[in-house]
């Protein structure tokens, strides 16, 4: 039986649980049922969602690959999953980006995962961070790094990790199964939510914008892409409309945010906005963290 079926039969198995038991049954059951949810995608590649970036994984019976780790609470609920599924180690464990929601549960991964990789940028920006926070001793730092292209057969798969430039931060990854073509976008595509602009760790909205066109440029429509956000009621998966959208959105942002500038007003004041023009899927809140990062992108010497 494959990895992907087994998770395929464990799913279906829960729902059916549910609904054979209505009433008071059915509350205890779903009172029971783990905090988390794992859905199959293809090629015995998954995704988990808790708390935190979207995590992808990878279980063949020669090994499991993980592509972000959520919090340490989560990442204790993944492994034990991982656990049931397969008796073989992690290989590898990769970082799209430093940022606790996507690496702050490699420490549950020591002992357990082999080797962990990320951007260099990526690893100095950990390192950086947990210094600050004075929670080094909570890191599990990566042991290997790389600069713009890394490729390698592992757990059955061929996975390639490129980088195309700042974004999200400066050390954005997009991790790439290209057997099942899945791609992992990490943070780099919010699909239908304001994204977090960190410029304390390099990002860039236009560079941004260049590193999602890359992104569309390489991949196909064949592309499974997983996000590392998205709004309520949109999917953490999707296609290549998805980068096409964000990337509109980033240019519709600084297209907005320069206009506003020009024609007088203060920061405060561009603040206030509750839409972006020409993207009115993205809405509700947190629109005021982009527009922060676009003014000062678009004012010289901030």
């Amino acid at each position: 039986m494959t990895m992907q079926r087994r998770i395929f039969i464990r799913n279906t198995a829960i729902s059916a649980g549910l609904l054979a038991f209505p009433g008071k049954g059915f509350l205890s059951g779903f009172s029971e049922q783990p905090p988390f949810k794992i859905k199959a995608l293809r090629n015995n590649i998954s995704i988990f969602t808790e708390k935190g970036g979207t995590i992808a994984f990878l279980v063949n019976s020669d090994g499991i690959v993980v592509v972000d780790s959520e919090f340490p609470e989560q990442a204790n609920h993944l492994i034990g999953e991982l656990k049931k599924l397969s008796g073989s180690s992690v290989d590898l464990l990769i970082n799209t980006h430093h940022h606790m929601d996507h690496s702050a549960g490699n420490i549950a991964f020591k002992g357990v995962a082999q080797h962990v990789l990320a951007h260099t940028n990526s690893k100095a920006n950990q390192e950086r961070v947990a210094k600050e926070n004075k929670i080094e001793d909570q890191q599990l730092y990566p042991d290997q790094t790389f600069g713009d292209t890394w490729c390698e057969q592992s757990a059955g798969e061929k996975i390639c990790l490129y980088y195309y430039g700042a974004g999200h931060t400066n050390g954005d990854s997009l991790v790439h199964f290209q057997h099942a073509n899945i791609v992992h976008m990490g943070d780099l595509l919010f699909n239908r939510r304001h994204p977090f602009i960190d410029r304390s760790a390099g990002a860039n909205i236009k560079s941004w914008i260049s590193v999602l066109e890359k992104a569309i440029d390489k991949f196909s429509r064949k592309t499974l892409f997983v996000y590392g956000h998205a709004a309520d009621g949109y999917d953490v998966t999707g296609n290549l409309d998805d980068l096409k959208a964000f990337r509109d959105y980033l240019g519709n942002l600084l297209k907005f945010t320069e206009a506003e500038m020009k024609s007088g007003k203060t920061r405060e004041e561009i603040l206030k906005a509750t839409s972006i023009p020409g993207s009115p899927e993205w809405k509700g809140d947190g629109i005021d963290r982009p527009l922060q990062a676009a003014f000062e992108e678009l004012t010289p010497n901030t």
